[in-house]
């Protein structure tokens, strides 16, 4: 059995996978040591684990890892199934890596953009050669939100995440309209631009918000949930493997 961990800005996510299926998953906001024991001891039979960070975590984590599994930090020193040819790989988000990696043991033989809605909108390309090519990153929705409180004398926090009018008749459904109907537009016209570029192109969504965008975009796409998490578990028995 696997542990595979994702910290990402908003959540901390805690996936257990045997035989390469997803058998728990918990988030928490934050993670710590106490969270992490209970966690393993709730699911017995962990022998390895993978972490994949996007900022600090508890140093004592990793240490606990290193103790009682066979542990990898997930980084730019990583083995991979695919090959990156991102010109500053140091600074590549390892979930959109291990999104990548995810999508492409799943439909192996197809050119895909994969896109992650959560804290930011990423956008990844992988050939059916396994080459990811890299991509785009715009806000997510709540950043969005957030920016125009932030950055504006009187307009209110919106959070809202539902269907919207096009014509906002109040200053509240105003922003909902921009937000959610600007942000729909932009992966539509996305990924039509990525299509133009790469014919035959196929599109996997993914992330907190891909609930949003899933059967709202005019352009077909494939829905995964969870599928760093899922390139995670792929990285980890991929190293496992090379290290035998």
């Amino acid at each position: 059995m696997n542990l595979a961990i994702d910290i990402g800005n908003t959540l901390v996510k805690l996936a257990v996978f045997e035989k390469g299926q997803m058998t728990a998953l918990q988030t928490f906001e934050e993670i710590s040591t106490g969270k992490l024991e209970r966690f393993i001891s709730s699911h017995q039979g962990i022998t390895s684990s993978i972490i994949a960070t996007v900022k600090d975590f508890p140093d004592e984590i990793k240490e606990y890892l290193q103790e009682n599994t066979h542990f990898i930090l997930f980084d730019i020193k990583a083995k991979l199934p695919i090959t990156s040819t991102y010109n500053t790989p140091e600074t590549l988000g390892v979930d959109r890596l291990a999104a990548a990696v995810a999508a492409h043991s799943i439909m192996p033989s197809e050119t895909l953009l994969i896109i992650s809605a959560g804290t930011a909108i990423t956008y990844d390309v992988v050939s059916a050669g396994g080459i990811h090519y890299g991509g785009a990153i715009s806000p997510g929705l709540l950043m969005r939100f957030k920016a125009l409180h932030t950055f504006t004398g009187r307009l209110p926090l919106m959070d809202q995440i539902t269907d919207t009018a096009l014509i906002g008749q109040s200053t509240a459904d105003s922003i909902l309209s921009g937000v959610l109907n600007g942000a729909l537009a932009e992966v539509d016209g996305m990924i039509e631009k990525y299509s133009l570029q790469y014919p035959g192109l196929k599109t996997i969504l993914s992330g907190g918000d891909n609930k949003y965008f899933d059967k709202r975009l005019k352009n077909k796409t494939f829905a995964i949930p969870n599928l760093a998490l899922t390139g995670l578990n792929i990285i980890l028995e991929y190293n496992i493997e090379k290290s035998l």
